[in-house]
């Protein structure tokens, strides 16, 4: 290698971990910002920077304050309630369609992954009329059941990712099960499902996440105060706590928290999972 190639390849490396900083700098420095102000005072807040470190790093009354007076305690427990619900409903019934998608031969079954398909291209405002009418005849309305139903609803992504899944597992498992004289459903719960566990984590992932940073489905649907979500109970906060900085603050890092705790916890799943769902 010549020197002046060197020269190059040493340019062209230092660009990119250059790039991959700015990058990292862009993305974390928002999040650092938001967590020192929640640990500051008001007087800290008001006089200092937003780089300012705080003085007392266990000054923990702004999280005292939005967990309980703020609504975030309540907005955690509602939030995880219609989360679990609603994913395990989602993952029932994808898992469940795709099954028979993949599985079974009739008739009609091009035109239904048709109208999966053709109902992710229609926006969804544009339905929302008729949806908020539909609830309201149902009963739903301000009861944490609307969201759960809207959410419930099932989408072509859980189903393309548990599709892509089943097309790894041979049908000669089928047969053989079908040979002892197992139903449909004791072939799906009993040999199915369990080898769906890595599309299951990575909907579990993608639902989730957009399940937990839903904003305008429960704004809608869910108004009463003590059916506020996380999203919801810090939307609130620009009433009796607007000119609380640190407050709001302190709530932001209390609704990043868990997301952060699960993504770390889960992440090969994002990136394996689903790219293995893919590639099968």
């Amino acid at each position: 290698m010549t020197l002046g190639s060197q020269a190059r390849s040493l340019a062209g490396n230092v660009v990119v971990y250059a790039s991959l900083v700015l990058a990292a700098t862009v993305a974390l420095l928002p999040l650092i910002v938001v967590f020192m102000a929640g640990f500051k005072t008001r007087a800290e807040f008001r006089e200092g920077g937003p780089l300012g470190v705080p003085v007392d790093w266990f000054h923990l009354d702004n999280f005292i304050t939005a967990f309980t007076r703020g609504g975030m305690a309540m907005g955690l427990l509602n939030t995880t309630f219609i989360l679990v619900v609603s994913v395990t409903g989602s993952i029932l019934i994808g898992s469940m369609a795709a099954f028979a998608i993949s599985r079974f031969d009739f008739r009609g079954r091009r035109l239904v992954v048709f109208l999966f398909l053709f109902a992710t291209l229609v926006p969804a405002v544009t339905a929302q009329v008729a949806t908020f009418q539909l609830v309201v005849g149902m009963g739903l309305f301000n009861t944490r059941w609307a969201a759960i139903a809207l959410f419930t609803s099932t989408d072509i992504i859980g189903i393309y990712i548990f599709l892509q899944f089943l097309r790894g597992v041979p049908r000669s498992l089928d047969e053989a099960a079908y040979l002892d004289g197992a139903s449909s459903f004791r072939v799906y719960r009993s040999i199915v499902l369990p080898l769906l566990k890595p599309a299951i984590a990575t909907v579990v992932i993608i639902k989730g996440v957009a399940i937990y940073n839903e904003f305008y489905i429960p704004f809608l649907y869910m108004p009463s105060r003590d059916l506020g979500v996380v999203a919801t109970s810090l939307f609130r906060f620009q009433g009796p706590y607007s000119a609380d900085w640190q407050v709001i603050s302190a709530g932001v890092v209390i609704t990043i928290i868990p997301t952060l705790i699960v993504f770390l916890a889960l992440q090969r799943y994002i990136y394996n999972g689903f790219t293995r769902g893919t590639g099968k």
